[in-house]
C-alpha cells in the first residue's frame, strides 16, 4: 500500500495528536470564528488586491502558476490514491452502504487525509489571487465556490459524515485532470478537453447529490421514521448533512448554469476557461 510504503520510506516528523487527528479547538482552522476570519481574509485580500491593480499592468507569474497547479495535481492525485486505498477493502468486504454510512468507515487515517484534504481548499484560495494580480473578473461562482467549499470540509469534518469520501475522491478525480490542465496550458499546451471539464464537475455534483441525499435519506428515516424503508442510520451529525445538501445542490445548479452561460447560448463570446488565471476566464472547481 502506497500509504505503508510511505510511512516506511519518507522520514516524516513526530505529529502531537491535533495534528494528525481532528480535535476541535485544537486542530488548526477548527473553529467556527477562526474559520469564517480565514475566509474573511481571504476576500478582503484578493478585492484589495483587484482594487490595487486597476492603476498597475498585470503580472505574467507563469512560472509561480504552473508550480502552485503542478503541486495541486501531483497532490490531488495521491490524496486519491491513499483514500482509496483505504476505503475500498471496507468497501469490498462490508458492502456499500457499511462504506458510506458506518461509523467505522471514519477509520483514523480517513480522518488525517480529510484534514489533509481540508488544508488544500485554504492553498487552492491562492487561484483567486493570481486571478486578481492577473487583472482577471473575480466572478461570483469562483469566489463562491472556492470559499464555500473550504467551510464546507470544515463543517463535514466537525460533523464527522462518514460519506465525506464519496465527495472528496470525485471531486480529487476532478482536480487531478482540472489543474494539470491548467498546468498544461499556462505553458502554451493546446489541450481540446476544456469544455469537458466542466461537465466532468456538473456529473461529480449529480453523482454527490444522489449519494449524500440517499445518507442523509436513510439517516432521518432511521431516526424518526422507522416505518420507512430504509438500510439504517448514517453517521454524521444532522447539521452537516443538511449544510452538505444544500450546497451542493446549490454548486449543481451554478455550474450548468455556467456551462449554459458558456458554451451552448448563440450570443456567447468565446468560451471562457472553467479555470482561472492562464488568462481564459474562471477556475470554478
Amino acid at each position: 500500500m502506497l500509504a505503508d510504503f510511505l510511512l516506511a520510506h519518507v522520514p516524516f516528523p513526530d505529529l502531537p495528536y491535533h495534528l494528525s487527528h481532528y480535535v476541535r479547538g485544537a486542530t488548526p482552522l477548527s473553529t467556527q470564528p477562526v474559520v469564517l476570519s480565514a475566509l474573511a481574509a481571504y476576500l478582503a485580500t484578493i478585492f484589495g488586491i483587484q482594487e490595487l491593480m486597476k492603476g498597475h499592468a498585470p503580472y505574467r507569474l507563469q512560472f509561480l502558476f504552473q508550480l502552485h497547479n503542478l503541486i495541486l495535481t501531483t497532490g490531488s492525485a495521491l490524496l486519491l490514491v491513499l483514500m482509496l486505498e483505504e476505503i475500498i477493502p471496507i468497501f469490498v468486504a462490508n458492502g456499500p452502504f457499511y462504506a458510506i454510512c458506518n461509523s467505522d468507515a471514519w477509520t483514523e487515517r480517513m480522518e488525517f487525509y480529510y484534514m489533509i484534504n481540508y488544508y488544500i481548499k485554504y492553498l487552492e484560495l491562492i487561484d483567486t489571487v493570481f486571478l486578481a494580480l492577473k487583472k482577471k473578473p473575480l466572478a461570483f461562482l469562483h469566489v463562491f465556490h472556492h470559499s464555500a467549499t473550504a467551510f464546507l470540509c470544515y463543517t463535514q469534518l466537525n460533523g464527522k459524515t462518514s460519506i465525506s469520501w464519496v465527495v472528496i475522491t470525485l471531486n480529487l478525480t476532478v482536480h487531478v485532470f482540472m489543474y494539470y490542465y491548467y498546468y498544461a496550458t499556462a505553458g502554451g499546451a493546446k489541450l481540446w478537453w476544456k469544455k469537458h471539464l466542466t461537465t466532468m464537475q456538473i456529473v461529480q455534483f449529480i453523482i454527490d447529490l444522489f449519494i449524500v441525499y440517499f445518507g442523509t435519506y436513510s439517516y432521518f428515516a432511521a431516526t424518526y421514521y422507522p416505518d420507512m424503508p430504509t438500510f439504517g442510520s448514517c453517521a454524521g451529525t444532522e447539521s452537516a448533512a443538511l449544510f452538505g445538501c444544500g450546497l451542493l445542490t446549490s454548486y449543481l445548479f451554478l455550474f450548468i448554469n455556467f456551462y449554459i452561460q458558456t458554451y451552448t447560448k448563440k450570443s456567447a463570446k468565446k468560451p471562457i476557461a472553467n479555470g482561472h488565471a492562464n488568462g481564459n476566464g474562471i477556475k470554478s472547481d
